[in-house]
């Protein structure tokens, strides 16, 4: 008899300890809220023909880790020039980024700012880069009217 209070006893000390784990799984596994990546884009509305215009983007995340990101430019237009640089960098939560096209337009454009994750190696200090699950890139779409 004395064996089974024991056995019973041990029971619920395992029971309460596996209650505990999974009340702290299931805090784990919340989410947390933390942006993988964020952007905000400047670009001006309008221009002038031959006019040499400048889009600026700010780019940061919430995530602990860093990651490897590379930033460009599209348009339903061809532009030629430093439109079409693309800027890797490492991107980590104390770092923000700012990337900065000038380029001359001379037609009215809807450009597409992108943010992309990508694994590439040496970009960030001892290969030390995340790649997140789920979307790996950010965009914004705004129109330049020329007139």
């Amino acid at each position: 008899m004395h064996f089974l209070q024991l056995l019973f006893r041990a029971s619920s000390a395992a029971l309460l300890l596996v209650l505990c784990l999974q009340l702290g799984t299931n805090k784990a596994q919340e989410n947390t809220g933390r942006k993988v990546i964020k952007m905000e884009v400047q670009m001006p509305r309008r221009a002038n023909a031959s006019e040499e215009i400048t889009v600026k983007m700010n780019v940061k995340t919430e995530l602990l880790e860093c990651m490897v990101i590379t930033s460009y430019l599209r348009s339903n237009i061809t532009i030629q020039g430093p439109f079409n640089y693309r800027f890797t960098t490492c991107l980590c939560k104390n770092a923000p980024r700012n990337f900065y096209w000038d380029f001359h337009i001379n037609e009215t454009a809807k450009i597409a700012a992108v943010a992309q994750i990508t694994a590439q190696l040496d970009i960030c200090p001892n290969n030390e880069a995340v790649v997140p699950l789920g979307q790996k890139y950010i965009y914004t779409i705004g129109t330049i009217t020329v007139g």
